[in-house]
């Protein structure tokens, strides 16, 4: 079975840094796509970043590009997002997914529908 598991929320200042982690269990995903998103109350869920694969490419949203960093760990079914110079717009609910089929021809990453396996989110608070 798999399971998709974030870690690492918590109550920040503005200009704060944070770093989210993600283990997905199961199978080897170093082949697929993982992302995280994000989602506030009464909002709709939102990317934030992915990454590709274990060496791939990782595209962030534009409200986050500048400040936002995802890396994938070694065998790569651990996927992290550092969060630097953090602003209370940032605050939301941050979720991890991940693709089950490793063929990306076509895919927006964009899309929560490109994932399968979710984790169920670790809170991010940013107090001024």
């Amino acid at each position: 079975q798999v399971q998709v598991v974030e870690s690492g929320g918590g109550l920040v200042q503005t200009g704060d840094s944070l770093r989210l982690s993600c283990a997905a269990s199961g199978r080897p995903f170093g082949q697929n796509a993982m992302g995280w998103f994000r989602q506030a109350p009464g909002k709709e869920r939102t990317f934030v970043g992915a990454s590709r694969w274990l060496r791939g490419r990782t595209p962030l949203a534009d409200a986050v590009r500048d400040r936002f960093t995802i890396s994938r760990e070694g065998a790569g079914n651990t996927v992290y997002l550092q969060m630097d110079s953090f602003k209370p717009e940032d605050t939301a609910t941050y979720f991890c997914a991940v693709r089950q089929s490793t063929d990306l021809r076509g895919i927006d990453l964009f899309d929560v529908n490109s994932y399968d396996y979710w984790g169920q989110g670790t809170q991010v608070t940013v107090s001024s």
